[in-house]
Formats: structure tokens, sequence, C-alpha cells
């Protein structure tokens, strides 16, 4: 049986990892935000599911400070930096790409895998929603990015597709 002790560990470091993540991506879309408006913005797009406190948003972004991704102003504002865009950049390529070996890896183990690859497929699916919902509060160079992105997947699945028409 799974010890809740281990359970608040998970649960703390996913929270961490993924707080520092949603603070680089609403920083990216919001520049200038104080802790209370990126605590706010949490909660409404968590639908109060994810409500986190001050000590968990200050540490954060003074790590996302030391590390050069992030800066503060005087007035208590933060905005990302150049570096800090770049990283985000980064980790939505690399999302990407372990997103796409690990649907190939599915479709070759079969059955269950082709089940599996369908549900990672669905929820890729909601995650695409989400985002489109949302495309009047990206900037123009986040919608263009997004644009890419699509366009790139249809065309590796074309790809696909020609490679298994010709096998």
């Amino acid at each position: 049986m799974i010890s809740s002790n281990w359970l608040a560990k998970v649960r703390t470091s996913v929270s961490l990892g993924f707080s520092r993540r949603y603070i680089l991506e609403l920083l990216t879309r919001n520049p200038k935000m104080t802790v209370k408006e990126i605590i706010d913005r949490a909660i409404v797009q968590s639908q109060g599911r994810f409500k986190p406190a001050p000590s968990t948003i200050y540490p954060i972004l003074g790590k996302l400070l030391d590390e050069g991704l992030a800066e503060g102003s005087k007035d208590g504002r933060y905005a990302i930096t150049r570096k800090g865009l770049d990283m985000v950049a980064d980790l939505h390529s690399s999302a990407t790409k372990a997103i796409q070996k690990q649907m190939k890896i599915l479709f070759r183990t079969g059955k269950l895998g082709r089940f599996m690859a369908m549900d990672l497929v669905d929820r890729a699916y909601a995650i695409g929603s989400m985002l489109n919902s949302n495309l009047d509060r990206m900037t123009q160079e986040e919608q263009e990015k997004y644009r890419q992105f699509l366009q790139d997947e249809l065309k590796k699945l074309d790809e696909e597709e020609e490679g298994e028409k010709k096998i």
C-alpha cells in the first residue's frame, strides 16, 4: 500500500515543477505580473483546484531570478527574460519530442499500445481544445508558434500515412 507521506512528497514535487513552468508560461503571456496576479490567475485557470500560497510562489520566483529566467522590478512586478523565453520554447520542443517518441513506442506494442496511444491522442486533443479556447489571450508570437506546431504535426501524420501506404 502507498503511504500518504510518499503521496505528499510526490504531490509537492509535481506542484513545484508545475508551478515553475506555469509561472514562466504566465510571464510569457502576461509581462509584468505581481505575485497576487500570478496566484489569482492560477486559481481561475484551475477552477479553484490549484491555490498556490505566496510562500510557494516567492521561492520559485527567487530561483527564476537567480537563474536569469525572470526579472523583478521595484514595484513588485515580474517579467520573463530572453533566456526565460528560450527555456519555455525548449520545454515545448522537448515535450513534443517526448510525446512523439512515446506514441511511436505505443503503436508498436500491438492492441494495448494502440489503446494507450488513442488515450494519449484524446488527452492531446483536450489540451489542444484548451489552447484553442485561450487563443484570444495569446500573443501574436504564441499564436504563430501554436499554428506552426499544428502544421508540423499534420505534416508528420501525412508522412506516416504515406509510409504506411507504401508498406
